[in-house]
């Protein structure tokens, strides 16, 4: 006998439910970042049907959802303009073998090191960016940004924006779109909300004729089955230095992006992924769609956010989207193309307002203000520049805030023992930060003959420290005293070892450190 298990049933629908929604979804985005790029709009639905798909089977978040994105496609749009598509096609294979390869060297770890002040900028940046994003949609057929799904710099001030009624019906089946989306789950969680919203709306231009903009003024999206393609280019050098900057370029905003968004919805769902899985299954996808002329892709916070609120948490989600989006590819183009556009960009409204961190202007006054400036400098670049630039400024800044705060920790206090001994004792790092305060704590002069310095509360981090011990060392040698060094721990030990010669002084009894070690264990 068969079990039916409701929770699973009901998993199941909820993931193929907010699937349909997202691949709805999709349909736009995908379209708009294929022009971006400069490439036909197949070439970016092919990338999000494919890249959808491979990681929703074997990467390493469930409820993730994966496609052609704005980050990848600005980059791209230099190597088309240059070389044509074939280039990108072969491009984003490297890009794949390269994530592979981070996947497998598990990589994905070193996403611990970014802060939440950096994740909190790339959250509210991206939601900056997807709101401009839709504004496009405001200005009328043909000016800057329309067509593209993005303002590129500058355009936004001297775009045309429509006016009268095409305005007015615009704005109001946004409305509409965004009230159903907020108010229906307070009725019913039946169907996502998001999908409630777009299909009303949708019967409603259709039903009264209403003179809006829809999915197919944008282009069409009929074609058929992507095909296995070898990119048409020399295999040779040549090809190699042209493509491999721009792989490693995209293959490090793919990941980056892919495992933020991965941080995102494990806090969200309360759920764990897994980083490295997720680089093989990017790595996967984008290696089989740059064979089968796709234009690669990586994780979509917009989408998986509606992914995720529209109840869709397992890879089924992932899946369904992907097949939906084919099937719209193959069979419904006709039906997709009369979608209002209004409906999609109520929907990617709402997922601004949900992605927002609204708490960061509440938590501004009240962090340090080197954080609330990495915040506000990670949201204003990624909006400036791309993610990858933000994500890598925002850690770097990040870094020396830590540096620069931890080396005034570092603090020697001074006193004499019953053994006739001068002791320094130290508490506090010493690393490449901290050397000059520590140095300037040490007086040879005004030490007894025979000198401890303690560092059992102290940890020597970096070749740096070793030279300001190898610098205090001869100080005390040219003063003709003795130097103890106690408490040393188990990592300086071992970066005494590694140096070798690097640290020159022989200072007394021991030269295998060239520094004397006692014990008091």
């Amino acid at each position: 006998m068969f079990e039916i298990h409701p929770a699973r049933v009901t998993t199941a629908k909820n993931d193929i439910l907010s699937g349909l929604t997202v691949a709805l979804a999709l349909v736009p985005e995908a379209i708009a970042f294929a022009f971006v790029a400069g490439v036909e709009p197949l070439v970016g639905l092919y990338a999000a049907f494919m890249v959808g798909l491979i990681t929703a089977c074997i990467g390493g978040r469930p409820g993730m959802i994966s496609g052609a994105t704005g980050a990848l496609a600005v980059v791209m749009v230099a190597l088309v303009a240059d070389h044509g598509v074939e280039y990108l096609f072969a491009t984003v294979v490297l890009m794949g073998i390269l994530q592979i390869t981070a996947g497998a060297l598990r990589l994905g770890k070193f996403i611990r090191m970014v802060p939440y002040p950096v994740m909190l900028g790339f959250v509210n940046g991206l939601a900056i960016v997807i709101f401009l994003a839709q504004l496009s949609q405001f200005g009328e057929p043909g000016e800057p940004g329309w067509l593209n799904g993005t303002f590129m710099q500058g355009s936004i001030v001297d775009v045309a924006w429509m006016s009268g009624d095409q305005l007015y019906m615009l704005v109001g089946l946004v409305a509409l779109t965004m009230a159903i989306i907020h108010f229906l789950p307070k009725f019913t969680t039946a169907i996502p909300s998001s999908l409630a919203a777009i299909v009303v709306v949708s019967l409603l231009v259709i039903g009264f004729n209403l003179d809006t903009r829809v999915v197919g003024d944008v282009a069409s999206i009929a074609g058929g089955l992507p095909t296995f393609h070898i990119p048409t280019v020399p295999m040779n050098f040549e090809t190699l230095k042209i493509i491999f900057p721009y792989a490693v370029i995209l293959a490090a905003i793919g990941l980056i992006e892919s495992l933020l968004t991965l941080r995102l919805v494990d806090e969200i769902t309360e759920t764990r992924g897994r980083g490295n899985k997720e680089c093989v299954g990017q790595g996967i996808a984008n290696t089989v769609t740059g064979l089968f002329g796709g234009m690669g892709g990586c994780a979509m916070i917009g989408q998986s956010m509606i992914n995720v609120n529209s109840g869709g948490r397992g890879r089924l989600s992932g899946i369904s989207a992907a097949l939906f989006l084919l099937a719209f590819i193959l069979f419904a183009s006709p039906l997709i193309e009369q979608i209002p556009l209004a409906a999609l960009i109520g929907v990617m409204f709402i997922v601004v307002i949900g992605t927002f961190e609204w708490s960061s202007f509440r938590i501004l006054g009240k962090v340090p203000r080197s954080d609330a400036l990495i915040l506000i400098l990670v949201s204003t670049v990624t909006v400036a520049t791309d993610l990858a630039l933000a994500v890598i400024a925002g850690v770097i800044v990040s870094a020396l805030v830590f540096a620069w705060e931890h080396a005034k920790h570092i603090n020697v206090a001074t006193r004499d023992d019953h053994k006739d001994s001068t002791v320094y004792a130290v508490s506090g790092p010493l690393f490449f930060g901290s050397v000059t305060s520590f140095l300037e704590q040490f007086d040879p002069a005004r030490s007894l003959d025979d000198v401890v310095v303690d560092f059992a509360e102290s940890r020597v981090c970096d070749h740096s420290g070793l030279e300001a011990i190898d610098t205090l060392a001869e100080r005390y040698l040219n003063a003709g005293k003795t130097l103890h060094l106690v408490h040393l721990n188990a990592e300086c030990r071992s970066l005494l070892r590694k140096a070798g010669n690097l640290v020159e002084v022989n200072v007394i009894e021991d030269p295998r450190y060239f520094i004397a070690e006692d014990s008091l264990d």
